[in-house]
Order: C-alpha cells, then sequence, then structure tokens
C-alpha cells in the first residue's frame, strides 16, 4: 500500500529528526484505526519511547506534528495514550484508488523465471469408485491453493497421484468377471468410474455372505464368535481368489494385465468428466503402478547406504527412534511395497520429471502421522524439500445425518451432488424471479456458475483443518455468506455498468485529485486495499478460506455503500464517476478472489 509506505517512511525520518536515532521499517507498527475513533491508521508508539525517552502521549504528539508537515498522505491526528490515530488526506485515498484502477492484475504477483517452483499434489483417487463428497472437498482445495500459490508469483505445478493397483482394484476386477457378463460403460449407459463401483460394491456383499457362512461353520466346530470371524474373513474363497489375482499382476499376468488397463481405462474417462465439471485438472498425472517399483528401488539404494535395515524375516525398516518416532516397514517380507515404498518412489519421479522447491500433499488429517514419517525418510534420502514438505492437512466432510461410510450407503457421489447443485440453482433463481428475460441457454449456463459457486464457496469458507458439515439446501442463499449472494453483488455491479455504458458514459483512466469521496467510499477503498495483503497471507497459511473470508467483508462493505449511496443517479457527474470507478474496481477485484477459488462470476443473475 503506498500510503502505509510513504507513512512508514515519514515515520523513520521523523524518529530521525526527533530523536537522532535510525529505526527500521519493520519496527513501524500501523493497523487499522479501531471504528470507534476518529482516523484511518494507527501507529504505535511504544517502541519508540527508549529513543524519545518521553511519554507516550508526548511521543505520540511530537511524530503526529511531525507528520502532518512532512508527509502529504496525512492530513490530520489525534492521540489515545501510546496510539497515535492518522487520518488520510482525501488526495491520498484518490491516488490509491487510481492506482487499483490502473493494476488489471493488482493485489497478485506474477512468476518469473527465477520463482520458486511449488508442486502440489490433490485428488488421489482409487480406481476401484466414484469420487464421492470427499473427493470433492479435496480437489476444490488443491485446486484453490495452486490458484492462490500462483497469485503469490510460484511457479506452480498441479499433479494427481492415482492409486491403480492393490487388492481393493483385484476386487472390482473379480467382480465384473463372475458377474458383468461383458458389461460395459456403452452397453450400460453409465459412467465408467461408476460402473467399476458398482462391481466393488458386488463384491463386498458377496464377500459377507461367504464370512457369514464360514462364521457360522467355524462356530459349530468350537471356535469362539471373534476367531471364527477372523478366520472366516481370510478363509473366504472370494479374498482368496482377489489375492490370487493380485499376484498375477504383480508377475505380469499379460490377461489379468489387459483386464485391469480396460478397467482402469474406463475409470479415467469417467474421472475425467467429473474434473470437468468441477472446473478442477492437472498438469501431471502419476500412477501408482509405476511409482511402487521406483520407490522399491530407492528403498534398495537407502538399504546399500545403511540408511535402512533388514530384518530376519527379509523386510526392510527405517529406524526413527532417535526422531522421537518408531520403526517404519518399507518393504514387507515377501518383497511387496507398502503405501510409504510407493509415496518414496512417486517423490523420486517427481524430483527427476521437475525442480522442486517446495511440496505440497493436499491429503485428509487421517494421514498427519504418514506424512511425519515420509518427511523423515525424503529428508533422509537426499530430497532437498523432505524436511519442508508440507502436508495440507484438512477435516472430513460430515452430513446432517452423520458421517459418510462407503458400505452403508451414505456416500454423496460427486457426480450426483454437482447435478443436484446445479437442478436446485435453476430452481431457486426460477423461484426467485431471476430468470426472466433470459434465453433457455442462459438459464441453462446461470445455473451451472450458480449451483458450482454455491458448493464451492461452502466448502472453502471453512478452515480446512476443521471438519465441515455440508447442507447443500444452505449453501443456494442469496443472502449472507454464500457464493450467491457474491456472485449476485457482481453481477448487479456489471448491470450498473452496462447502464453507464448505454448512457455514453466514459470511465475515465485516472480521477482527478480533488474528486469527492465521503467516508464510505473511503472504507470500500481501504478494503480493496486490503486484497494484496489477503492473497499474501493466504499463501503463508496456505489458506482458501482467507480469500473466501475477504471476497465476502468486500462485497458486504460493497452493499453497505451501494444500500447508501446511488451511483448512476447521483447528484453531481464528478460524483458518479468516482462511484463508477470504485463500483468497477470491487467488481473487479471480486472476480479475481473467486478465481482463486476457481469460482465463476455471471455477468447477468
Amino acid at each position: 500500500m503506498k500510503i502505509e509506505n510513504a507513512i512508514a517512511s515519514a515515520v523513520i525520518g521523523a524518529v530521525k529528526e526527533l530523536y537522532g536515532q535510525d529505526v527500521p521499517e519493520k519496527m513501524v507498527a500501523l493497523q487499522k484505526t479501531k471504528s470507534n475513533f476518529e482516523g484511518n491508521l494507527t501507529l504505535v508508539v511504544f517502541p519508540f519511547l527508549k529513543m524519545s525517552k518521553k511519554k507516550p502521549e508526548d511521543t505520540a504528539q511530537e511524530i503526529g506534528r511531525y507528520l502532518t508537515e512532512h508527509c502529504k498522505a496525512v492530513a490530520s491526528f489525534n492521540v489515545v495514550g501510546g496510539f497515535l490515530n492518522l487520518v488520510i488526506a482525501p488526495a491520498a485515498w484518490v491516488e490509491l484508488l487510481n492506482d487499483i484502477h490502473a493494476d488489471d492484475r493488482f493485489g497478485r504477483k506474477t512468476a518469473t523465471e527465477d520463482s520458486p517452483l511449488v508442486m502440489i499434489e490433490y485428488s488421489s483417487p482409487n480406481t476401484n469408485k466414484p469420487l464421492h463428497l470427499g473427493h470433492v472437498r479435496n480437489n476444490l482445495l488443491g485446486w484453490s491453493l495452486a490458484q492462490i500459490m500462483e497469485a503469490n508469483g510460484n511457479k506452480v505445478v498441479k499433479t494427481n497421484i492415482v492409486n491403480d493397483r492393490g487388492i481393493h482394484i483385484c476386487k472390482s476386477m473379480l467382480a465384473w468377471l463372475k458377474w458383468g457378463n461383458g458389461e460395459t460403460p456403452e452397453s450400460s449407459g453409465k459412467k465408467g468410474d461408476h460402473l467399476i463401483g458398482d462391481y466393488y460394491v458386488a463384491f463386498d456383499k458377496h464377500y459377507r455372505e461367504e464370512v457369514k457362512a464360514l462364521k457360522a461353520q467355524y462356530i459349530a466346530d468350537g471356535l469362539d464368535e471373534e476367531k471364527a470371524e477372523e478366520k472366516a474373513k481370510a478363509e473366504a474363497p472370494l479374498i482368496k481368489e482377489a489375492h490370487e489375482m493380485l499376484v498375477k499382476w504383480e508377475q505380469g499376468d499379460p490377461e489379468v494385465r489387459a483386464l485391469w488397463e480396460k478397467m482402469n481405462n474406463w475409470v479415467y474417462a469417467g474421472f475425467d468428466e467429473t474434473y470437468k465439471a468441477l472446473g478442477v485438472g492437472f498438469d501431471k498425472i502419476y500412477y501408482e503402478s509405476d511409482t511402487y517399483l521406483e520407490g522399491k528401488k530407492k528403498v534398495e539404494e537407502g538399504l546399500a547406504k545403511g540408511l535402512f535395515f533388514r530384518k530376519d524375516d527379509n523386510s526392510v525398516w527405517a529406524d526413527l527412534t532417535e526422531d522421537g518416532l518408531d520403526q517404519k516397514l518399507l518393504l514387507r517380507a515377501d518383497g511387496t511395497s507398502v503405501y510409504m515404498t510407493q509415496d518414496i518412489g512417486t517423490a523420486d519421479m517427481r524430483f527427476k520429471d521437475f525442480p522442486i522447491d517446495k511440496m505440497i500433499y493436499v491429503v485428509g488429517n487421517e494421514q498427519n502421522y504418514h506424512f511425519q514419517v515420509l518427511s523423515l525418510l525424503l529428508d533422509r534420502l537426499g530430497f532437498k524439500w523432505g524436511k519442508e514438505l508440507v502436508h495440507f492437512s484438512y477435516g472430513m466432510v460430515e452430513l446432517p445425518n452423520g458421517k459418510m461410510k462407503s458400505r452403508e450407503g451414505t456416500v454423496v457421489d460427486a457426480d450426483e451432488l454437482i447435478a443436484a447443485m446445479i437442478e436446485n440453482a435453476r430452481r431457486t433463481s426460477d423461484e426467485l424471479g431471476k430468470f426472466t428475460d433470459m434465453t433457455e441457454d442462459e438459464k441453462r449456463e446461470i445455473a451451472r456458475i450458480v449451483g458450482l459457486g454455491a458448493l464451492k464457496y461452502f466448502i472453502l469458507k471453512v478452515d480446512a483443518r476443521k471438519n465441515m458439515l455440508f447442507n447443500p439446501e444452505e449453501s443456494i442463499d442469496f443472502n449472507g455468506n454464500t457464493g450467491p449472494f457474491i456472485q449476485y453483488t457482481y453481477a448487479r455491479i456489471r448491470s450498473i455498468m452496462r447502464k453507464a455504458a448505454a448512457d455514453g458514459i466514459t470511465i475515465p483512466a485516472a480521477l482527478p485529485e480533488d474528486a469527492p469521496l465521503n467516508e464510505k467510499e473511503i472504507n470500500l477503498i481501504q478494503k480493496m486495499n486490503d486484497f494484496g495483503a489477503a492473497v499474501a497471507q493466504a499463501g503463508v497459511d496456505y489458506s482458501p478460506s482467507g480469500i473466501a473470508n475477504y471476497c465476502y467483508e468486500l462485497v458486504k462493505e460493497f452493499n453497505q455503500f451501494y444500500h447508501d449511496y446511488s451511483i448512476l443517479n447521483a447528484e453531481h457527474d464528478d460524483e458518479k464517476l468516482t462511484r463508477l470507478v470504485l463500483a468497477q474496481n470491487v467488481a473487479k477485484i471480486v472476480k479475481s478472489a473467486m478465481a482463486l477459488l476457481g469460482i465463476e462470476v455471471p455477468e447477468r443473475m
């Protein structure tokens, strides 16, 4: 902020002239003046008392007088204890508004060749089932985080690691072989991920029946209930067949591999549709079927260097006791890999592909310990960002009726959720009469933008670290802290700008120094100017919710102003032009801020 910079520089000059001391800029603490005091910015003078050797009030008075004489931005001041409240000159606010007006990328930085490269991993689906509400939160957080890191001047690579191997994949494959009768996405009319998900459910259903029958048999043979269940789960023919299929896959059996490839491709096509509907994407996709082999290589290398150790049963472990943790399994006794091994392999492949400076994993908080261990292992293996890797840990999404559970049928399917949100937006807009004079195509497009905006904003406005309750009905509301409320404000401003253009009004490139400003307009400029700080803070905190909350505060400030003052019917032309410039830039910043959340804003609503 130029105003703050000018005042900070003048304060440094004041301390030098008044007290003969050089002070660093970080010592100059400026903050917004509390609403019950006159002023716009407040200087905390306590850090300068040792230099002035005077009371806080006297020090504040002296610095205040110096600023009014030597800093054009300061019009007047008042003192409350050790706080110097500064009233900013109207011309300084006009200059700041002009600076915002002239900068199409206001509040955002642009990456250069020398900018650090940040890689962000998100989504991480399994190829045995479609994406659900939990994945939606993950994808929206990951995409938004990527936009925020870019807006902070970083080069960003968005990646996805697909869990395309393991026993869960074999379960779907086996079920399709047994009960699929050659069914395909084309023959069934189902998306590929939904089709395969149905067979995963079918496997579980038949497996449970087998376990139930075997358990009863083992109890009849004299085993207690717990041991009978344990034995039944291990001995059920279906699970044995699935394990045999996994062994064949590991051995590269051509038939199993061909089936695996065919069914996975169905799933990928289904995922792509969902990603497109959500408005997210990736620069590079990695697959566990490739990365687990790389992981085994890296572990073997670490073993040869004495970084890990082998137990008598041939399994390989990392001893992390010196780091306050336990021993961690890296390779099983039969030589097969675990998830940690795969993550090491994925890291290795990524590091070969990209000069990564920072790695951010968007993964739920149930994996906190896993990433603590991974960080230590990657550091031990020599990855420069290993110790500093960021686990962007987020909470679970719960429903009004409790937690989501796959096997109990309470999972909210992502595709169904998106469709329902769009339908709700269409119905609500119709009921409120917002679709008058629109073509069917326009109605459909606005319903899509508003429905998705409602969904994304509802999820992203919540602090990611917290568990959240998702209630679709609450998200589509044209009042309060919602996506549609913000979108509607944007559309309202765009309508005003169209009317102004129709009236032949040209928006000036800059306002004159003496352009009229009232208190609410100054508050609005101050709030707009906070956008850069909000973006920077969101980058430090990895916090999309910080952007969402800023957006809401800005829109709320604009609506308060709009309630009190007419724009197009302003009494004087110079007031009209000032307000149009204000409105235009509020819309610009709203559009920019919502884009950081992956949310579109409609021109009409």
